[in-house]
């Protein structure tokens, strides 16, 4: 019972902390009618919750598999009172920089859930199980669509100190449903760094979830605000508007996920950071409201996508070290949430416009594009390679005069020649000298004619030992019908033809 209890509870977990998360930017409409902010400022009190909520996010990661889900989300809750409680009091631009900074617990809290549930699920179904928890980030709209509403009846401050109560629930929630029992991993952070720091896809990740996620959080803290002042929204309207993008990244985000449990997770952010390019082309023309919508909403759509396919190929490529991992990527995602608003204002303050920022995003998409296709057909090389390594059978590959440029462990096994000992060698350094000329000539003629030959062949091991192999030989054309290489299978028959001239 408790096991099942954990995935719709981590959620709301994530529900909870996300609408923690965004207190500041879906109430600052509000709280700068009565606390001074300068506009150059506006953007640090809106973006300053977003460094903590990345940078917690490794540990965290790593602390819910030493310690269980259970423990860090009541630890993270208790530990939000404080922040909330003190930003409901603020009456300076310092406080709520200082209680925004804390509350960024909120958001790192991320990395806890997608560190556990997998735990409770098989493989087959990772992308849709960490797209449901990805819900969590409905929290976001809750707080801009909700927050506004109640601020607009009962204040801002009260309506923050509503929260309080919201997070006092969850600690109890936590405490009576919460998983004692969950797997424990016990590896030491340092150990499980080391172990992924050095791989270029754990990088590559990185850059795609600044991207996605960096492009939801980004556009959920400065639509509020900005919708208001560039297009003389009401603030209650515009809270709306906000809502409706964060709601759309967020079931996108399962779909996404569910659509890479069934799909190549590559080819669909392929789809992805396409729209991007797209999306952020148009934006960086400052249309209308009604293009700017469609926009934001081709943003929406490619965000919440791409964040759920993205948390399917972490287990995928890093299934002994997902949690500090998940960490990893996850903080580089809150990140690239913290930088837009602010390059964006700074740009605006300096041009007039935010052309220059949203073409930027409209570039850095367009080189992930690049980035995906490439590991998209490096991933094929890679599969062909274990293919290639694991066969029983010797692989040898020439180039079209004839000079070794690959083999296989298997030829290793076989003739007990090393790759470095045989690679640039004409395959010739193994014969027997039991073929004749004649032989080795109408095997090179069918290869001329049919484009391949096979048969028995003798010969000879690196300690002097001659073995009969089964070989085919096979020509490898390119699109113009040239021959490029030559391949060459080996199967070591010299037991069976043993036996078989005994049992003859």
């Amino acid at each position: 019972m408790i096991k099942k209890v954990q995935l719709p509870l981590q959620t709301l977990n994530l529900t909870v902390g996300f609408m923690v998360w965004v207190i500041l930017s879906s109430l600052m409409p509000f709280i700068k009618e009565d606390i001074s902010i300068p506009p150059e400022q506006l953007a640090w009190v809106t973006a300053i919750p977003v460094i903590l909520g990345s940078l917690l996010r490794i540990p965290l990661g790593y602390y819910a598999n030493m310690f269980g889900a259970r423990k860090i989300f009541m630890l993270s809750f208790v530990l939000l009172l404080f922040p909330v409680y003190y930003i409901s009091i603020a009456d300076s631009f310092v406080d709520l920089l200082v209680g925004g900074l804390f509350l960024g617990i909120g958001g790192a809290i991320f990395s806890v859930g997608v560190t556990s549930l997998p735990k409770y699920y098989p493989k087959e179904r990772h992308g849709f199980v960490n797209g449901i928890y990805g819900a969590g980030n409905l929290g976001t709209a809750i707080s801009a669509f909700a927050a506004p509403v109640v601020a607009s009846k009962l204040g801002w401050s009260a309506t923050v100190q509503l929260y309080l109560v919201l997070l006092g629930l969850f600690f109890l929630a936590n405490f009576f449903l919460g998983d004692k029992k969950e797997t424990k991993v016990q590896t030491p952070l340092l150990e499980q760094i080391k172990g992924v720091y050095k791989n270029e896809k754990m990088w590559l990740l990185c850059l795609f979830y600044f991207i996605t996620f960096g492009s939801f959080v980004a556009f959920t803290i400065y639509l509020p605000n900005f919708l208001v002042v560039n297009f003389g929204l009401d603030k209650v309207d515009a809270g709306l508007r906000t809502a409706g993008f964060i709601v759309i990244a967020t079931l996108m985000r399962t779909v996404g996920g569910w659509l890479a449990d069934r799909f190549q997770p590559l080819v669909l952010l392929m789809f992805v950071f396409a729209g991007f390019t797209l999306a952020a082309m148009l934006l960086s023309f400052a249309p209308s409201i009604q293009w700017y919508t469609i926009g934001c909403l081709t943003i929406a759509f490619c965000a919440g996508m791409g964040n759920g396919v993205i948390f399917k190929l972490v287990p995928t490529y890093f299934q002994k070290q997902a949690g500090i991992v998940n960490g990893i990527v996850s903080a580089m995602g809150g990140l690239g949430g913290f930088f837009p608003p602010l390059i964006l204002t700074s740009l605006f303050k300096l041009t007039g416009h935010y052309a220059i920022g949203f073409m930027a995003l409209s570039e850095i998409a367009l080189a992930s594009l690049v980035l995906v296709i490439w590991m998209y057909f490096q991933d094929k090389l890679d599969l062909s390679q274990k293919i290639i390594n694991s066969t029983a059978e010797g692989l040898i590959v020439t180039d079209k005069s004839g000079n070794i440029v690959m083999v296989n462990p298997a030829f290793t096994t076989l003739t007990g020649y090393e790759a470095e000992e045989a690679l640039g060698k004409n395959p010739s350094f193994l014969k027997s000298g039991l073929q004749t000329k004649e032989f080795y000539k109408e095997m090179w003629s069918s290869i001329e004619t049919k484009g391949f030959w096979q048969g028995e062949i003798w010969n000879r091991r690196k300690d002097g030992q001659n073995y009969l192999e089964w070989l085919t030989i096979s020509a490898i054309k390119n699109e113009a019908g040239e021959v490029k290489q030559y391949a060459g299978m080996i199967s070591d028959i010299t037991d069976q033809k043993l036996k078989w001239s005994k049992e003859g």
